[in-house]
């Protein structure tokens, strides 16, 4: 996965969304994305899931560190990731020309997923992310 570029703003580049049927651990989102790295097109991966925080918001232990188990550095293509998040859901953004090139990195995903999420998963493929400035960005 190489970092997005700039010359990619204002096209509308199409995603894969994929909703695991379970929120997955660490383990799990390891290799998934162990699994998508080497695929090609991939431009870049956006994660999205419930949040675990660094710190306890509430209760008693308000402040004090947060020992989740699955709060973790996972290793992906080589590079130390933090996890914030129990993964739910993976949206991937695809820089291809056609629908061939299209239709053959879908299915490469799908089968990598199909081999690492054995708890199931749904797949589409859109536009989910904002790819130009809207009227939220001139505050």
């Amino acid at each position: 996965m190489s970092e997005p570029t700039v010359e990619y703003a204002g096209i509308p580049l199409p995603e894969v969304e994929i909703f695991s049927n379970v929120l997955l651990g660490a383990d799990t989102t390891e290799k998934v994305l162990n699994a998508l790295d080497p695929i090609e097109h991939i431009r870049q991966i956006n994660m999205t899931g419930e949040s675990i925080s660094k710190n306890l918001n509430s209760g008693p232990g308000k402040g004090l560190p947060n020992n989740h188990s699955e709060r973790k550095v996972i290793k992906v293509g080589g590079r130390d990731v933090e996890l914030k998040y129990q993964v739910g859901a993976f949206y991937i953004e695809l820089d291809v020309e056609n629908e061939k090139m299209l239709d053959e990195a879908v299915n490469k995903i799908k089968e990598a997923c199909e081999a690492t999420m054995p708890r199931g998963f749904s797949l589409t493929v859109g536009r989910y992310s904002k790819y130009r400035k809207t009227l939220r960005d001139y505050k």
